[in-house]
């Protein structure tokens, strides 16, 4: 039985992993056996992170990549397959958020609506793309895309970041049916507000507290609540479960 929840030996690509949900991801595979590949921007970060990792007996490289840029993706996935020879797990994690500013939609600048769709939406489709191609020579893959339950709630004044998770959930629903027959399933988790070591200036106490306030589960949600769901989906126990929407916030958004 505990085989089957085992991800000891997976190569485990993580976007974004030199911090918050992130770097909780890489921590964890790498702990439960999984080599880690922190795919970072950072790489002082990412660095961080692989050091982390080494010190509890882990194993982890950096890569450093922008998801946003097709050339540095296509790098990083060379660099996997010289390295492991193969890729088991996609994590689309990098995302921008936790730097915007909250404001109505019409007030958005253009450049930022392009940027954060850039990196939200096209560095995922970018990261598959380069990555199942080394999935399927085994006939086995998982890709998780991080979306965000912030899309089912309807959030106000982040629409940039509210289209660009709602693009990401669309597109696992479609990228399953395309890849399902080579043994690789994609399902996308939605977090409630994650609250992180990264520095969130435009969430005040009192949103906080009315943020907590609506979820069933009166506590502030941390990134070790989506460990779980996301080692389930990297596994073989999700082998039959595909093209999916897995909300973990606290109880916020159920109907």
């Amino acid at each position: 039985m505990s085989d089957t929840f085992s991800v000891t030996d997976k190569v485990v690509v993580i976007t974004g992993a030199g911090q918050g949900i992130g770097r909780a991801f890489a921590k964890t595979f790498a702990s439960g056996g999984a080599k880690v590949v922190i795919a970072e921007r950072n790489v002082e970060k990412a660095r961080e992170v692989e050091r982390e990792i080494a010190a509890g007996n882990g194993h982890a490289i950096v890569v450093e990549t922008d998801v946003a840029d097709e050339g540095s993706v296509k790098r990083m996935a060379e660099r996997v397959d010289q390295t492991f020879g193969r890729a088991d797990v996609l994590i689309n994690n990098a995302a921008i958020f936790s730097t915007l500013q909250m404001r109505p939609f019409e007030q958005i600048p253009l450049a930022e609506w392009e940027q954060v769709l850039r990196v939200n939406v096209t560095g995922p489709f970018l990261c598959a793309r380069e990555l199942a191609p080394l999935m399927r020579r085994n006939k086995w893959g998982r890709i998780v895309n991080m979306a965000s339950g912030a899309v089912t709630m309807g959030r106000p004044n982040y629409l940039h970041y509210i289209a660009s998770k709602a693009a990401l959930a669309g597109m696992s629903h479609s990228m399953a049916r395309e890849l399902g027959g080579d043994g690789i399933t994609v399902n996308a988790v939605l977090p409630g507000a994650t609250f992180t070591e990264i520095p969130r200036q435009t969430v005040t106490p009192e949103q906080k507290a009315r943020i907590i306030a609506m979820q069933s589960i009166s506590r502030p949600q941390a990134p070790e609540d989506l460990l779980g769901v996301v080692l389930f989906l990297a596994s073989d126990a999700s082998a039959f479960m595909t093209g999916q929407e897995l909300t973990v916030d606290g109880g916020a958004t159920h109907p």
